[in-house]
């Protein structure tokens, strides 16, 4: 089996965790980028104070505001981009029965 293939000098740019109560949703949309592609939401969230966008083809969210939530972003010059499919409820091990 091969190996050893590097992905050149350049290095990822790392993604980071948030967890937190989620205090606001705010939704925009819909979008429609180039035609044949699915209606795009964009999402406008608030997790702690902190603010963060997500972008997604679901009308509804998976969580409702005051939920404890999950998720990975990038931070870029827009802001914190939350990233596909990574937005989800928090469990907590000692709450779940």
């Amino acid at each position: 089996m091969a190996g050893g293939f590097s992905r050149g000098k350049r290095t990822r740019t790392p993604k980071f965790e948030a967890r937190g109560e989620l205090q606001a949703v705010e939704r925009e949309g819909p979008f429609k980028e180039w035609l044949g592609m699915p209606d795009l939401y964009r999402y406008a969230l608030t997790v702690d104070g902190e603010a963060y966008s997500y972008q997604t083809e679901d009308t509804e969210l998976p969580v409702a505001v005051g939920d404890r939530v999950v998720l990975r972003y990038k931070e870029t010059r827009a802001g914190r981009w939350v990233d596909r499919n990574s937005l989800g409820k928090a469990i907590d091990p000692s709450e779940y029965r």
